[in-house]
Formats: C-alpha cells, sequence, structure tokens
C-alpha cells in the first residue's frame, strides 16, 4: 500500500507543535517572506529552541522522510528556507515550486526561427507583424 506522504506531512504539521506556523504560511500569498526568529516565535507563540539560534542546520528544509517538527511544517505549507542570516536571528522563506508547475524554457516562450529562408508570409510592415502574431 502507497503511503501519501505529502498529505501525512500536512496531517503532522496541523496537528504540531508549529501549526501556527503552518497555518501562518498557508495563508500568506507572497512568493517570499522575510522574517526573523522573533517573528515566528511571535506567531508560533513560545521561544525556539536555542539549537535554532546556535545551528543553522536547525533550519534545513525537509527532504524525505523523517526530519523535524519545524521543517516539516513549513514544508507542509509549500515553502522552504531560502537564506539564513544566523548572527541577525533573519532569514527568507520562499515557496516551492511545485510539480505541476510548469517549467517553460526559452524555446518554449520564444521558439527560434531556422536561419534559413524568410517565412512568404511575413513582413517588415507593422501590420502584418501583429496580424502573424495573432495567427499564431
Amino acid at each position: 500500500m502507497a503511503i501519501d506522504r505529502d498529505s501525512k506531512y500536512r496531517q503532522i504539521a496541523v496537528r504540531g507543535k508549529y501549526q501556527r506556523l503552518y497555518e501562518y504560511l498557508c495563508g500568506l500569498s507572497t512568493q517570499e517572506w522575510r522574517t526573523s526568529f522573533r517573528e515566528i516565535e511571535t506567531i508560533i507563540g513560545f521561544e525556539l529552541p536555542l539549537s535554532a539560534r546556535l545551528y543553522r542546520p536547525w533550519w534545513a528544509n525537509q527532504n524525505g522522510s523523517g526530519g523535524h517538527n519545524q521543517a516539516i511544517a513549513w514544508g507542509a505549507a509549500g515553502w522552504e528556507t531560502a537564506q539564513v542570516d544566523m548572527d541577525a536571528e533573519a532569514l527568507l522563506l520562499r515557496r516551492k515550486r511545485t510539480e505541476d508547475t510548469p517549467k517553460r524554457s526559452f524555446e518554449d516562450i520564444w521558439p527560434a526561427r531556422s536561419v534559413g529562408e524568410w517565412p512568404k508570409d511575413l513582413s517588415l510592415r507593422r501590420e502584418d507583424m501583429y496580424d502573424y502574431r495573432v495567427r499564431i
């Protein structure tokens, strides 16, 4: 029987110690969130452990099985730590890119034409270029 890990992590986050952080992050509409350790403490309602201030790995993102409650909370909410400044006690969280988000290459956005023959139906007149783009 296959386990839906994402669903299980969300259940842990909703019931866990860092539930308020999970809920706060779920409610944000931005792609990035710059914050301080103090602000996180205000959100969660208790002081972060001393290890959060002493050890950078405390802020590591959750990958695979196992992991720490705090990483499960921001990971299940769709976020990951991007920058951690231990001296300033500040960090930057970013939304994770989801698998269903299409990854578009430059070629998808602006397809290249071969250097061969100039298309017969394409001219350099503004009106013709506009009509050509509208037909594509």
